[in-house]
């Protein structure tokens, strides 16, 4: 495995720029653009590369990996007030709290 293989990296449809957009979530963030997607990822770990280089020789620690496989779970703290609230809501749509939740996390995600 390479070094950049421990590292998500993101290549996107921008409407805005009408263009490929390539970024490194949580360190590089975005940093290249085109046309092309294939050669835009490309790129991507070009880029990618040389700042795993720039880390190494200026002895910096490299950021924690973020292409790693995830649990599905995760704990949340939000204050006794939210979570009564968060829960009166769940009763009131017939689901448990951990469904209605899930449910709004991916509105909020995919809008």
């Amino acid at each position: 495995m390479k070094q950049r293989d421990k590292y998500l990296k993101i290549v996107e449809w921008s409407e805005e720029d009408q263009s490929y957009i390539g970024s490194i979530p949580g360190w590089i963030g975005t940093c290249c653009h085109g046309s092309d997607e294939i050669k835009v990822f490309s790129e991507l770990c070009e880029i990618l590369d040389e700042w795993i280089d720039i880390y190494k020789k200026a002895g910096k620690t490299l950021p924690h990996p973020t292409n790693k496989k995830y649990s599905g779970k995760f704990v949340l703290r939000t204050g006794s007030e939210l979570h009564k609230a968060l829960v009166i809501k769940a009763l009131n749509e017939g689901e448990s709290l951990n469904n209605f939740v899930i449910k709004k996390l991916k509105k909020i995600v995919s809008a």
